[in-house]
């Protein structure tokens, strides 16, 4: 996983060097699969429940999902990246959410707050600390930068599946949850929207939205618990 999560960054890395007003997001999607096949993984999303791309490609109010289209980026978007491979038999998974060109303050702060709840979520991981320690720091940060947590949607362990248990909330109490144990690998992705915390199905069948039409931003990395913390797998160098 360590590997993959190295390969999956890089990859990631060369998608977001390519998302620049008047590409399309199908366009973004050939390549990350191309650059997949190159490194000898495959895509963990494509045919995961019926989702026929490789990419999620959320735009604006879409929180997670979106499928790429021929729809072009333009200046002011906000898109947030999603994207899974499987390598050596066991999958990694990450995302990102970048300004296409110039955005305004606002928009900055919140996908800085997202960036920035899922780092501090990440500190909060030990061994025998509680899920509900590290949701509840996501949460209150959130909330104390004014933006609200997605409820509906969550994190989740990872290994030989794309999704394992547990599910991880991005809102919650202190010592609540199961305990973190040393050797578990799981993905943390806090999902924050500038409006309302509540969310709609998308007209493509397969995205998420705030149901306010709010903007919206989602980080994620893998992560594996160690003695005394955890090791990002995904970590953009």
């Amino acid at each position: 996983m360590r590997e993959g999560g190295i390969i999956l960054a890089g990859i990631m890395k060369e998608v977001i060097r390519a998302a620049e007003a008047g590409i399309t997001t199908s366009e973004l999607d050939r390549l990350a699969e191309s650059l997949i096949f190159k490194y000898g993984g495959k895509p963990s999303f494509k045919g995961h429940e019926g989702y026929p791309a490789v990419l999620c490609t959320s735009l604006n109010e879409e929180i997670v999902h979106a499928l790429p289209s021929s729809k072009k980026l333009k200046e002011g978007d906000v898109l947030s990246l999603d994207l899974g491979i499987l390598y050596k038999g066991f999958h990694t998974d990450m995302a990102v959410t970048i300004p296409i060109g110039e955005v305004d303050f606002e928009t900055k702060r919140l996908i800085k707050a997202t960036r920035k709840a899922l780092k501090r979520g990440i500190k909060k991981v030990r061994p025998q600390k509680s899920f509900g320690d590290v949701s509840n720091t996501i949460q209150r940060y959130a909330e104390d930068q004014g933006f609200s947590v997605v409820r509906d949607l969550c994190g989740h362990g990872i290994g030989r599946e794309l999704h394992e248990e547990p599910q991880i909330l991005n809102f919650g109490a202190r010592g609540k949850g199961p305990k973190i144990k040393e050797g578990m690998c799981f993905c943390l992705e806090p999902m924050l929207t500038a409006g309302s915390w509540e969310i709609e199905k998308g007209k493509d069948g397969f995205s998420f939205k705030a149901k306010d039409n709010s903007l919206s931003a989602h980080f994620e990395h893998t992560l594996a618990v160690t003695a005394d913390g955890c090791r990002v797998l995904t970590a953009l160098a």
